[in-house]
């Protein structure tokens, strides 16, 4: 109900009348319990109906409002904590992930065999206007089956899924990542994904991830080894605040190879982690956000130093690296602003907020408890987690629609703690 309500074909690219949108989602937002999500869910029911009868939805609301009341009076002494809006997340990776335009093909052509249709290309991951965000939206559809299966639609998914993973389609993909001149492709965001994408298969008691899996592994296996290759001639580590960032990379890939327990690749991967960033001191977070960031340079460093580091060692490390932040800090940190969704590298704002909010949250678990640099960091975790939801329940464009879906399941679902 939720994809008709927000996301049906007639709003792939605009959603809805925003103001009773916008209540569903500052709702969603602002509380965790059963009665947030009934409100909501009646919210945008209503805006779907108006929609689908070209009634305005302003016309709509004394009746929305009236099973609102209702539903608000029948749950009003439940305190159930309630993991919102998988749902509406599944479904931005549902309607992409096989929608084949419009796409971005970034790699080396070689000759004229080169040049093809994105399916013919890619023929899994071809969706969802590039490679890498057609293979973590391949991984917000899994990670919803194991987090919230009774919340999404199971069955589509597993249907998708079972398109995309198919031997045939990965030998394809296997075809083109190993043609001439591309050692670089997808260098390290797109692999890292694909690397969260196997290490949430494993993590699944679903009968059909085994499978999956093992369809999978021979992409797998060429990616640890062209990672594996390159770690050691990589002289310098990559600060940016887009897909060539290094630190946000090597998290992911960390976090995959305790779960695949892949020793040789851990040890590898945290020796290089060290040699670049421990005697790291005084980041110039003054400095951000770049004009298109999606990533902080410096909180991905910091989010990725709790991965190498003890507790101890790290609260130090982040007290060199961070001096600003102390328990007098009072604006540490304010939310990046989006000025046209449209434009696809203005609108990787809206996912910083929301990448910044999942990197504090990390920095926070490391800290002791008591730590006086808690109370700061949770203010700007909050504000930041509430401006990047707001972009993901907003006005919606495509060119956010299509990723950040996958960054606010990373969030809500608190991926990088578990």
């Amino acid at each position: 109900m939720y994809r008709a309500a927000l996301y049906s074909k007639r709003l792939s690219l605009y959603i809805g009348d925003i103001l009773l949108i916008d209540k569903a989602r500052k709702i969603m937002i602002n509380t965790k319990n059963v009665v947030s999500c009934t409100v909501a869910f009646v919210t945008a029911f209503a805006a779907h109906t108006a929609f689908a009868s070209g009634t305005s939805t302003v016309e709509t609301a004394n009746t929305s409002n009236t099973s609102i009341n209702r539903a608000a009076d029948a749950t009003a002494n439940t305190d159930i904590p309630n993991n919102n809006y998988e749902s509406v997340f599944a479904n931005l990776a549902l309607h992409c992930i096989h929608q084949e335009f419009p796409n971005v093909v970034k790699h080396m052509m070689n000759n004229g065999d080169d040049v093809k249709a994105p399916n013919q290309l890619y023929p899994s991951f071809y969706g969802c206007l590039d490679w890498h965000s057609s293979v973590h939206g391949h991984w917000l559809l899994v990670r919803m089956l194991n987090t919230a299966q009774d919340a999404v639609d199971k069955d589509e998914i597993i249907e998708k899924l079972n398109i995309s993973f198919t031997p045939k389609n990965i030998q394809g993909e296997l075809t083109s990542l190993k043609r001439e001149n591309n050692a670089s492709f997808e260098r390290p965001y797109g692999l890292a994904w694909f690397l969260q994408l196997t290490a949430e298969l494993r993590q699944s008691s679903l009968p059909e991830a085994t499978k999956w899996l093992n369809t999978l592994r021979p992409l797998e296996d060429e990616i640890v080894a062209r990672v594996s290759a390159w770690l050691p001639k990589l002289a310098y580590p990559i600060r940016t605040g887009e897909h060539s960032q290094t630190a946000f990379a090597f998290g992911l890939m960390l976090d995959w190879a305790k779960t695949a327990g892949n020793k040789e690749f851990e040890a590898l991967l945290t020796s290089r982690v060290k040699d670049y960033y421990q005697d790291d001191t005084q980041c110039p977070l003054a400095y951000e956000p770049s004009g298109q960031d999606f990533l902080s340079p410096c909180l991905a460093e910091a989010d990725l130093m709790r991965r190498v580091m003890s507790k101890k060692d790290y609260s130090q490390w982040l007290s060199a690296f961070f001096p600003s932040l102390t328990a007098r800090t009072s604006n540490w940190l304010a939310p990046a602003t989006v000025t046209d969704k449209t434009d696809g590298k203005l609108a990787h704002l809206d996912g910083l907020n929301i990448s910044r909010a999942w990197m504090i949250e990390g920095i926070m678990q490391a800290l002791p408890e008591g730590d006086k640099r808690l109370p700061v960091l949770k203010k700007a975790l909050s504000s930041h987690r509430e401006a990047g939801l707001n972009a993901v329940f907003g006005d919606m464009h495509y060119m956010g629609s299509h990723w950040l879906g996958s960054f606010a399941s990373y969030l809500e679902t608190q991926r990088g703690l578990k």
